[in-house]
Formats: C-alpha cells, sequence, structure tokens
C-alpha cells in the first residue's frame, strides 16, 4: 500500500513524534518535502500563474476536509507552499507524512517544486 492510500490517523494528547529513523524511512516516498527543525513537513509548488496555485490549493483543502487533517497554506503568484505537523503534540506523526502524500497524489503536479 502507497502512502497517499493510508488514512489519517487522528493521535491523541501526548503521542510520540516520528523519530529520526521512522523520518529518514517516510522521507523518499515524500518527493520535494522537507523536514524543518524536526517539527514540520515544508513544500512549495510552482504554477504559471495565480489562479492555477489557486486551484491547488482548494484541491488540497479539499483533500485536508476529506482526511481530516490540516495544512498551513501560503499563497501568492505563481506558487502554493504548504507546511504540516500535528498541533496536538507539536510535531510530527504518521498522519503527516499520509498528508503530504496525499497532496502530492493531487492531479498532475507541477513540473518541479521550488526550494
Amino acid at each position: 500500500m502507497q502512502l497517499s492510500d493510508e488514512r489519517c490517523v487522528p493521535c491523541r494528547d501526548g503521542a510520540p513524534t516520528l523519530t529520526s529513523e521512522e523520518l529518514d524511512e517516510l522521507l523518499p516516498s515524500l518527493s520535494g518535502w522537507h523536514v524543518v527543525d524536526h517539527h514540520h513537513f515544508h513544500k512549495v509548488w510552482s504554477f504559471p500563474d495565480f489562479q492555477s496555485a489557486l486551484d491547488w490549493v482548494n484541491q488540497a483543502g479539499a483533500v485536508c476536509e476529506a482526511a481530516g487533517h490540516h495544512a498551513d497554506f501560503s499563497l501568492g503568484w505563481g506558487r502554493a507552499e504548504a507546511v504540516i505537523y500535528t498541533h496536538k503534540v507539536g510535531g510530527l506523526t504518521r498522519a503527516d507524512a499520509v498528508l503530504a502524500a496525499k497532496l502530492d497524489a493531487i492531479g498532475e503536479m507541477p513540473a518541479a517544486p521550488l526550494t
């Protein structure tokens, strides 16, 4: 089963965050995502114009709603940015990796993420 096919499983307060070893196992499945301060996933996508970026963010929002797990988005002309982490535990869980993979699975992705 691919990571994007898994369900986001809600965690409870005090649940453990992902270890460095678990992150090392998951990252190869997440194209272009970066782990920042062992706290959150971050990715920026490029688009040809504002409307394309807005359309993608709207699709990503629907994915988040369906999963019951929500990313933080930033939107501008020709770009969309996502930050994902589990607020309840103040860090990364498997559900965050699942959501990142689900966002990557939205339609045809732009040619290359910005770094």
